[in-house]
């Protein structure tokens, strides 16, 4: 082989090597960041939707500690018979009574505004600046309403909402409770953030 011959071969090498080095390293980089589009576990988990047991929920009580959705608290409440009668009445206390500017599914524009009359499920920040009601479920005079007939109270304005979450007329509050996207997948198990099989 001639010495020329012999350069060229290294350079042929050379060119070899160097382009196999670049496509390597090119991978190497392109695969973190073609991952990085990908959501990461935490922000997934935030809009999961998420299973709630209510087996151990009794009528008239609030489902404690408050599960939380996209980090929303959720109140799960499970009404009385007679709570379901008393929203079934007209109320003219109401600002919404039927739920026409408030944000809620199809299957819950009803008096209940829920599934299954007996259970509520409501995202629980007041829709005035988002602070959390307290429940109250008991029907007795309180200090905020003398003839309250159970419900939430938001402490920080003042806006109050019954056992369907509908706010009262002439408070801060503009809407009623939001009721998230949920569905039940079994008796006592209720699915909230995924009403894909919710009627």
């Amino acid at each position: 082989m001639t010495e020329s011959t012999n350069l060229t071969v290294s350079r042929r090498y050379l060119l070899l090597a160097t382009s196999t080095v670049t496509a390597v390293g090119t991978a190497a980089a392109a695969v973190p960041f073609v991952r990085s589009w990908n959501p990461s576990a935490k922000a997934r988990a935030l809009g999961a939707p998420i299973k709630v047991d209510i087996a151990k929920l009794q009528p008239g009580e609030l489902l404690g500690p408050v599960p939380a959705w996209r980090g929303q608290p959720i109140f799960v409440l499970h009404r009385t018979e007679e709570v379901i009668a008393r929203l079934n009445e007209q109320n003219r206390n109401l600002a919404d009574a039927y739920s026409k500017k408030s944000e809620q599914p199809d299957y819950a524009a009803n008096s209940t505004r829920s599934i299954r009359p007996e259970i509520g499920v409501y995202v629980g920040l007041c829709t005035h600046l988002g602070c959390s009601p307290k429940y109250y479920g008991e029907v007795r005079p309180q200090k905020f309403a003398t003839n309250w007939q159970g419900g939430f109270f938001c402490p920080c304005h003042g806006s109050r909402f019954d056992l369907a979450g509908r706010v009262e007329k002439n408070l801060p509050a503009p809407t009623n409770l939001p009721v998230p996207p949920y569905q039940f997948i079994a008796e006592t198990i209720v699915l909230i953030g995924d009403d894909t099989q919710a009627s």
